[in-house]
């Protein structure tokens, strides 16, 4: 029987709450990072799944807004080719949300101990990640229990923002603590869109998610959501490389799912995305975007309206919700996907 409602549910509502305790406990701490940041200049990002598309948030962010060089680290360098590199200067930002991912955590040491500084982003407090950095930013989501990442996701990505300001980023504060109360009234009220979208991907087998710059991030994750909770082969995909070929996969069968901040430099494009998709008669859809967007799709969902820089963690929630919905249209439970646990284990 198709369950009523999940425990992934709940914990989408209960980010608001997670995002006000992650903000209030990780703002106080910029000038720890402002001062662990000047002894750097490279900032290299260690994460695996969801945590790796926090950190594609984190790296757009941290090169536009502040003027530093990132890139996402290959875990297996470390840890199966055990390379020796020289990463003096370097702050290497390791996210998990358990902080107990064997991988993750080995591939930190020996980031420090090829003279990188460390920063750990994760939701567990005293966890191996944690004992090791240099510095630790401990989200306050609270204990997960669905397996699909909700509120320990949007709490990375808010921790990045935090991140960012510490490193220099000339932005708003004030935009960041109003993120919760945004969120909170945006799902006091779910659109019914959203349903309406989840029923039409109910006959779909494969779907292309597609975002850039900072909305990427959403794009990747929203993918991954749909292929754990709904085991939908959805391919998440920079609308950059989509058009350089994949996108002949788009048609009848295939949709497209455009994610896109309400404004921003990659919103033309987006719109752009989505009028060629329709003209080739196939469907699109799309997750925020504002009025030009939802113009161009066939069905478009807004997101809480939220500056680009922040956009990505309003952007989650009603990909998050779709997928729930999705999942448990077609009768599957979307807490406990199969084959999957809440760490993951790699080597």
């Amino acid at each position: 029987m198709r369950p009523t409602t999940s425990v992934m549910r709940s914990e989408i509502a209960e980010q608001p709450a997670a995002l006000r305790r992650t903000l209030a406990d990780l703002l106080p701490r910029t000038p720890e990072i402002a001062q662990l940041g000047r002894r750097t200049r490279h900032v290299l990002f260690i994460a695996r799944g969801s945590s790796d598309n926090a950190a594609v948030y984190g790296s757009y962010l941290v090169q536009a807004h502040c003027g530093r060089l990132t890139s996402l680290a290959s875990p297996s360098v470390a840890t199966t080719y055990g390379a020796e590199l020289d990463l003096s200067g370097v702050l290497a930002v390791a996210i998990s949300q358990s902080g107990r991912t064997e991988e993750i955590v080995e591939t930190t040491r020996w980031a420090a101990g090829c003279g990188a500084r460390t920063v750990a982003i994760t939701n567990g407090a005293g966890s191996p990640l944690t004992r090791d950095a240099d510095l630790a930013l401990v989200t306050r989501a609270g204990d997960e229990v669905a397996v699909p990442a909700t509120k320990t996701y949007t709490t990375q990505l808010a921790a990045l923002a935090v991140l960012a300001l510490g490193l220099g980023a000339d932005l708003d504060q004030g935009e960041l603590t109003a993120v919760p109360d945004t969120l909170e009234t945006h799902l006091e009220s779910p659109d019914e869109r959203i349903t309406d979208m989840a029923e039409r991907l109910v006959d779909v087998h494969g779907a292309v998610v597609s975002g850039r710059g900072l909305a990427f991030s959403t794009a990747l994750e929203t993918a991954l959501k749909l292929k754990e909770a709904c085991y939908l082969r959805a391919m998440g995909l920079s609308y950059a490389d989509l058009l350089h070929g994949p996108i002949a996969v788009v048609d009848r069968s295939t949709p497209a799912i455009l994610v896109a901040a309400d404004s921003g430099p990659t919103l033309p494009g987006t719109v752009a995305l989505a009028e060629r998709v329709t003209a080739a008669g196939a469907a699109s859809y799309g997750i925020g975007g504002g009025p030009r967007l939802r113009e161009a799709c066939d069905l478009a969902v807004p997101a809480p309206d939220l500056p680009e820089w922040l956009a990505p963690v309003g952007l989650a929630v009603p990909a998050q919700i779709l997928t729930e919905q999705l999942s448990r249209l077609l009768g599957y439970d979307p807490d406990s996907p199969r084959g999957l646990g809440k760490v993951t284990q790699t080597s």
